[in-house]
């Protein structure tokens, strides 16, 4: 493949993608509400409001990746935000269909974002790829986040889809909150700590979306996690080993987080220990299945 389009660029996953994809010689554009094209990776225009967009964006296209949405974190689920995590979802997806329809040439794949919100809260149940979906806001949203693709694949696009986990990195997400005491030698979990948390190191999971853009085998669901999954304390005490100290470790009660957070607290409170199956019965080799060095490595590298 020689050009690729990324939607949500400039995000935490799409900046590394773009970075890793650039490194083995392949042109990466984004599509952007901002044209740029003096920028180091080129951003055409697209606009979901107006349902509009670049048509040149798609010009000698191989594949896109899209990971475009709301910030799913940023504040607190009130309706009007609600509404903006899935329609920014639905809107972009419709978008893209509409743009690659009536095309004579179209992309090879297109690799689009979910994540394992899919499943809900579901204590220490193992879950792959088949399990079913959870009835909460974030199993809502990621069901028609992967349906809103689904014009995409009868297009006869190859596409398929990851299910994203808590990734793990200094740059964003959840690690840099998680961290933020810890050099005071104080650590914290909610409430019991046993809810499981599917982790994925950001560079394995940025090679798991390059995978799916470079192998004409991978179509279907991927839970884009490491095969480990820890609860909530074990992450705590593998932050506190990361960095080599002994740390207090303090219980943040459940009703905290409600109250704090709101409808919000599922993030942190929901239980959901999904793994890798797809992938692993592919012969996958992730560079980090142990949650410590994987903090280790991206304490280290500042990644």
């Amino acid at each position: 493949m020689k050009t690729i389009l990324i939607t949500g660029g400039t995000g935490l996953l799409g900046m590394r993608i773009s970075f890793l994809l650039k490194e083995q010689g392949i042109t990466v554009r984004h599509l952007s509400r901002t044209e740029n094209l003096n920028a180091p990776y080129p951003a055409y225009k697209w606009d979901l409001n107006a349902q509009t967009i670049d048509s040149q964006a798609f010009n000698g296209v191989d594949g896109i990746i899209h990971l475009a949405g709301a910030g799913i974190a940023d504040s607190r689920w009130t309706k009007i935000r609600k509404k903006a995590i899935l329609d920014s979802r639905i809107n972009s997806s419709k978008l893209l269909t509409k743009a690659l329809k009536n095309r004579t040439d179209q992309p090879k794949v297109f690799v689009t974002c979910s994540a394992v919100g899919y499943y809900g809260d579901r204590k220490d149940t193992v879950l792959n790829e088949m399990a079913k979906p959870g009835t909460d806001f974030m199993s809502e949203v990621c069901i028609k986040w992967e349906q809103s693709v689904e014009g995409i694949r009868a297009i006869g696009i190859r596409t398929p889809i990851i299910r994203v986990g808590i990734v793990l990195s200094t740059k964003g997400g959840a690690l840099p909150k998680l961290n933020r005491s810890y050099p005071l030698r104080v650590g914290s979990y909610f409430g019991n700590g046993q809810q499981y948390y599917s982790w994925v190191h950001l560079d394995d999971i940025c090679q798991i979306f390059i995978k799916a853009l470079l192998n004409d085998n991978m179509t279907g669901i991927y839970n884009g996690t490491a095969p480990t999954p820890v609860t909530n304390k074990q992450l705590a005490q593998a932050i506190s080993e990361a960095h080599h100290q002994k740390t207090l470790l303090v219980p943040a009660p459940s009703f905290v987080a409600k109250t704090l957070l709101g409808e919000m607290s599922a993030i942190v409170l929901n239980s959901t220990r999904a793994i890798p199956q797809a992938l692993q019965e592919m012969q996958h080799e992730f560079q980090f299945s142990d949650l410590v060095p994987a903090l280790e490595d991206l304490f280290n590298r500042k990644l």
